[in-house]
Order: structure tokens, then sequence, then C-alpha cells
């Protein structure tokens, strides 16, 4: 089975790379419909070859993903429609033609539609060669060397393609052939996406292209530093989403990119600008105003009692027994049985608050 988990890795990090800048890009969709188009090059380069496993298949995939981009590149020029609605008709044309190609002349060959929508990656180590006197799966071979492809790509043409992903204009400015890059990229993406097959098929690979890099997208600021992340979700994705499949008897394929989606959403919320992360500020931030108030209403008033304090201000009674533990533990107030009174650190707190925003006694009373 550890055959499986590589293959499940090489996967992930060949796809990961790549990832980032189509997220930055807004190409998702754009490869969404390349994991499927492909497919039509997969078809007719088999009428060609009769072999499910020649190279010309992965050429195929390749010309028709480059057609694919093409046309949809052509139809967004034209602007007689808008973006989306040229990848939905260009998308559903190329695919719909390889489903009924494979559907009237592929039924009898192990090219079925199961197999290239879904995948099963516990089949990868089933299909064998011979490196250096060892017995490899083909997968593992083939996704290795994207990933390898891949990194070197982005790390060759790393300033290329950050100026290129974040204006264009300027790239161009400067002599950059912005053209070639995005087909670069996008010839890369096709064949990663069509290598990937026998692992994830072509309605999960799309996972794996985005997943991790929306996740890094979310946690990191810096290019690099998202990149980086990006193949540690990756890596982290597979490992998790293996195990769990593998010793609950469900899909691999599909647990790995469930457990992505789960990886995103704890990023979604968790991250310094997360609906959770926002929440708990939020709540920390009326904490420390209502502790601040607190403070000023018991200075103003000498020897007020507890129960006083708390009919001074509109919050439930347990904000304000947080309030008043805390002010206690951090030695901002003294308390008696009936009676509080702000302490010399408690004076200096507000003082220190009036003059970090600005606000005069009043100002704060009122």
């Amino acid at each position: 089975m550890i055959e499986v988990l590589i293959v499940l890795i090489m996967t992930a990090l060949a796809t990961a790379t790549l990832g980032v800048f189509l997220l930055l890009k807004k190409e998702v969709m754009t490869t969404d419909a390349l994991s499927h188009t492909i497919i039509l090059g997969i078809v007719l380069a088999f009428f060609l070859t009769e072999d499910t496993r020649s190279p010309l298949l992965i050429l195929g995939a390749s010309l028709v993903g480059v057609l694919t981009v093409v046309l949809i590149q052509w139809l967004q020029n034209i602007k007689l429609i808008k973006g989306d609605a040229a990848i939905g008709i260009v998308f559903t044309a190329l695919f719909a033609l390889a489903v009924i190609l494979i559907s009237r002349f592929l039924d009898h060959i192990h090219l079925d539609l199961d197999i290239v929508l879904v995948g099963e990656v516990l089949f990868a180590p089933f299909n064998r060669m011979e490196l250096f006197g060892y017995s490899i799966p083909v997968a593992v071979v083939q996704l290795g060397i994207m990933a390898v492809i891949n990194l070197l790509f982005v790390v060759v043409f790393y300033q290329a393609l950050k100026i290129t992903t974040f204006d264009q204009i300027f790239a161009r400015s400067i002599g950059i052939f912005t053209v070639l890059i995005y087909y670069a990229l996008m010839v890369l993406v096709s064949v990663t996406a069509v290598t990937a097959f026998d692992a994830v098929g072509a309605i999960l690979v799309i996972s794996f292209f985005v997943a991790p890099a929306a996740t890094a997208y979310l946690l990191a600021d810096r290019l690099s530093h998202v990149i980086m992340l990006s193949l540690g979700v990756a890596v982290l994705n597979s490992i998790v989403g293996f195990f769990i499949g593998y010793y609950s008897d469900l899909t691999i394929s599909g647990t790995t990119a469930s457990v992505a989606f789960v990886t995103f959403t704890i990023a979604f919320l968790f991250n310094k600008d997360g609906f959770i992360s926002k929440r708990v500020r939020r709540k920390e931030m009326h904490s420390d105003l209502l502790q601040l108030m607190m403070l000023k209403h018991i200075e103003s008033v000498s020897d007020v009692g507890k129960e006083d304090v708390y009919s001074h201000f509109n919050q439930s009674q347990r904000m304000l027994d947080d309030a008043f533990q805390s002010l206690q533990k951090r030695n901002l107030i003294t308390s008696t049985a009936d009676k509080m009174r702000i302490t010399d650190d408690g004076v200096r707190l507000i003082q220190a608050k009036q003059v970090e925003f600005g606000l005069t006694t009043r100002g704060v009373e009122s």
C-alpha cells in the first residue's frame, strides 16, 4: 500500500505546484474544463494508436488542452459573451464529443467513463514498468517526472510567472512573452491532468489543483510562501486522505478530495481574517472596552458597590462577571464584600488608553 500513498503524494505535488498560479490568474474554471476536454485528445489519439499506454495519448491530450484554451480565449476576446459562458460552451462541446466517442466506439476497451471520470488510486500499482532493475508503478514515474518538471518550470520562470500573474501590461512592457508563459502553463496543466487520470480521475483532479492552493492563499501573504505552503498542504491532504480511506474502506481519491475541502474550511474559518477569527477578535475588543468602561465608572464613583456597577451597564450577567474577574486578576481593582475601588495600575491604564485614543475623561464617560 505504500506505493498507493506515493502515487497519491506525487499527484498532489504535481498539481499543487501549478495550482497557485491558476488560482491567482482566476483560471480555476478553465482548469476544470481542461481536466474534462483533454479526454477528447486521449480518445482521438487512441483511434490512431489503439494502445491505451501509448505516449501519443498524452500528446493528444496536450494538443486538445491547448485547443480548449485557444477557443476559450478567442470567445472571450470577441466580447460577445462573458468569460464563464465561453468556458461553458467550449467545455461542454468538447467533453460531450469525447463521451459520445467513448460510449459509441470504445466500450470494448479499458477506457470506460467510470474510470475516466472517477478514477481509483488503488489500481495505479497494477500497471508497472522496469526501471533500473526494479518494478515500479508507471504512475509513480509519470507523476514524479511531472512534479519535477512543474517545479523546475516554476523555479526557472518564477519572476516571469509572478509579474504576468499580477500585472500583464507591465510584463509586456518589459519584454516578457506573456502569451508564451500562459500557454506553457496551460500545456503543463493539460499534461499533468492526463497523467493524473489513473490516480484521481477527471472529476477529482480539479480538487488537487485548487484546494491546496486556495488553503495556502488564506494562510500566507507572499507568493513564495503560498507555493511552499500549498505543497505542504497537498502532501498533508494526501496522507490523511489515504489513511482515512484505507482504514474506512472508502474510495481513497474521494476521501483525499474531501479532506482537502475540510482543510480549506478550517483555513477559511480560522485564518487571521476568517469568520471565526473575526468573531473572536470582536468579542475580545468588546470585552476590553467593557472592562475599560467599568474601570472608569469605578474611578468616578468612590466606594461603589458591585451591584451598582453591574446595573450601570446593559450587558449579560456572564459578560459582566467575566469582565469583573479579569479586572481583579490583572490587579486593576480591589473588591471587598460590598465595595470596589480602582488601583494605581487601573488609573495608569485609563490614562494610557486616553492618550492612545485621544480621549478625554468626559469622552470616556459619555
